[in-house]
């Protein structure tokens, strides 16, 4: 078993030694530059007026000045990977360190209407996602967020195979976060596919033609005029007529290019993370089903999006005003660039959509499996096919301080409630986000914080922090008879796991507690699995009615005017509350 810390530190300080040479050798690199473009500038002052001596020196040094230019560029790069893996390292360690609040905490995803989502703490300050997120694509941030919340509960197995080969590639993911990170795109891969289901053709297909050939008379007419076979003034007549030709196609061109250039920077990130996916050597079923999607095409995905990058590129010199002028009054360079971009996107619209998803799904699996290799010590769920409800043996919260948190047994049957009552603070609410947080991990393939879990595969439903809502018009008590209403509704339909937080708080006691009995009846009848946790024992009662309830609670103890908290979870009913004693004990009264 790979410690994560030592890892994480082990190749943190490799990285740096290795960043450390290369940028030693872009110094140099920069210097050698510089040396070339000085002695080329001498030898062109030496060789001045002799022919075709200084051309010679001028091509070469030129030339040469390009490739170390390119090789810098190249230098650049690796750093810049390096750089970002530093980081990455870097983040590890901190998170390692419970130091993980300063991450993406996912606000855009909260959610109070969802099944759990906002119930269980999944987004926002401090949030499992928070906890979990790596993504480096937005598109891999939102099929993330997507991923914990679809409640889907088919290809468990499937889904733990696939995470924990992905687990064992540490070294691979970092390289893939690295590169996802080097490009900044501002758009998500849903605008780019439905602009590009939408895209009409609008140069006619001869126009590609027309280019061509007008390019080979260009040539045609460069060279006659070289050879002094013709006056200089052929090609300048000819290159109004490209001009004028170009002219007349810019309002046409102008508007690809603004549409174009929102996604070039897309297109650039995507490539190279396309290459890393079809490069390596997967394993388990999903993720050998997501690698043939790209290698679908007679071309690999990485190319013909590398290809559209290029093209991109290529239309971006319109930019250029020498290359710009000159390119087309000569070649037509804007038509053939906007031709180029109209013949990919007719070739390949309907199927990028396609590879698209692969990349954001590596992406949101790099974060999945990134949790697995940070938590050794985690554990995977064993799926029972006798549909028996929820075993976990040392059961625990996945984000709290190990060394602290209090884990406890817990043995649901299906069809069983549990009602849990306790004293304040003493940990209902966190033991209810606990079974909440596991049955969702488990549900994703991911290993969850017990010694053992084992359990039928259940959605998740919840009520634990219901609010009023102004803008809607609504009391407390009408929003939370709505989500009971939900889920009713919902209960009906299908199977879930149903965890409650002191039900029909905004009505008076009497009221609250005839309520609460007739709900509880309703979903012990109607063959649902949960836990109810309240402070109301008169529900208690109901353990003797039905042979499905059972009673446990969350003691606290006052002792030597001091109170303390053991979080174990027990058989029976609490007996000691400690509301009084804290507004005592605080002076409050």
């Amino acid at each position: 078993m790979q410690n994560p810390l030592e890892f994480y530190t082990n190749t943190k300080r490799d990285l740096e030694k290795k960043a450390a040479v290369l940028k030693q050798k872009s110094v140099q690199l920069s210097v050698f530059r510089l040396g070339v473009f000085l002695v080329t500038c001498y030898l062109i002052y030496l060789t001045l007026g002799k022919y075709p001596d200084v051309f010679i020196v001028a091509f070469l040094g030129v030339l040469l000045f390009v490739f170390v230019l390119i090789k810098h560029q190249n230098l650049q790069r690796k750093r810049a990977i390096v750089k970002a893996k530093i980081n990455s390292n870097d983040t590890e360690i901190s998170v390692l360190n419970r130091n993980f609040h300063h991450l993406e905490a996912g606000d855009e995803f909260v959610n109070p209407r969802h099944f759990y989502s906002n119930d269980i703490d999944l987004f926002g300050k401090g949030s499992f996602f928070q906890y979990l997120n790596r993504t480096k694509t937005k598109d891999g941030k939102v099929l993330l967020a997507s991923t914990l919340t679809e409640n889907k509960i088919t290809g468990i197995l499937e889904k733990q195979n696939a995470l924990k080969e992905l687990s064992t590639k540490p070294i691979w993911r970092q390289h893939f976060s690295a590169l996802a990170s080097l490009v900044s795109v501002k758009n998500t891969s849903k605008s780019i596919v439905g602009w590009l289901s939408n895209y009409s053709s609008v140069f006619p297909a001869y126009l590609a033609k027309i280019q061509v050939g007008f390019s080979i008379i260009s040539i045609a007419l460069i060279t006659l005029v070289a050879l002094s076979f013709l006056s200089f003034n052929y090609i300048l007549c000819w290159f109004f007529i490209g001009l004028f030709f170009t002219g007349s196609y810019v309002k046409k061109t102008g508007n690809l290019y603004t549409d174009t250039d929102k996604i070039r920077d897309t297109f650039k990130q995507y490539h190279v993370l396309l290459n890393e996916i079809e490069n390596e050597e997967f394993s388990s079923i999903i993720l050998k089903e997501k690698q043939e999607i790209i290698n679908a095409e007679t071309k690999k995905a990485s190319k013909i999006f590398k290809e559209f990058a290029r093209i991109l590129d290529a239309f971006d010199q319109r930019n250029n005003i020498v290359i710009a002028v000159f390119g087309n009054g000569l070649f037509l360079t804007e038509i053939y660039n906007a031709c180029k971009v109209e013949k990919w996107i007719n070739s390949y619209k309907h199927t990028a959509e396609k590879w698209f998803q692969v990349v954001a799904f590596f992406d949101a699996q790099n974060s999945l499996a990134n949790f697995v290799f940070n938590k050794p010590k985690f554990t995977y769920p064993e799926i029972s096919l006798e549909n028996n409800g929820v075993e976990g043996i040392y059961l625990g919260h996945p984000l709290l301080d190990e060394t602290k948190r209090i884990d406890n047994n817990f043995n649901i049957k299906k069809e069983e409630f549990f009602i849990i009552t306790g004293a304040n603070m003493a940990g209902k609410s966190t033991f209810l986000r606990t079974v909440s947080l596991s049955i969702v991990m488990a549900n994703c393939g991911l290993p969850v914080c017990a010694e053992s879990f084992k359990y039928s595969p259940i959605k998740l439903i919840t009520s634990m922090r219901t609010t009023d809502s102004l803008t809607e018009d609504e009391s407390y008590f009408y929003s939370e008879l709505k989500r009971l209403k939900f889920i009713v509704d919902e209960i009906a339909q299908e199977d879930y796991f149903i965890i409650l937080d002191e039900i029909l708080k905004g009505t008076n006691s009497k009221d609250k507690a005839i309520g609460s009995k007739k709900f509880v009846e309703k979903l012990t009848k109607s063959k649902s699995t949960g836990i109810i946790a309240t402070h109301d024992v008169s529900l208690c009662e109901l353990e003797n009615e039905f042979a499905t309830i059972k009673n446990y609670y969350f003691d606290a103890e006052i002792s030597n005017n001091e109170l303390s908290f053991d979080y174990s979870l027990k058989n029976g009913v609490c007996k000691n509350m400690n509301a009084s004693f804290l507004l005592q004990k605080m002076e409050i009264v």
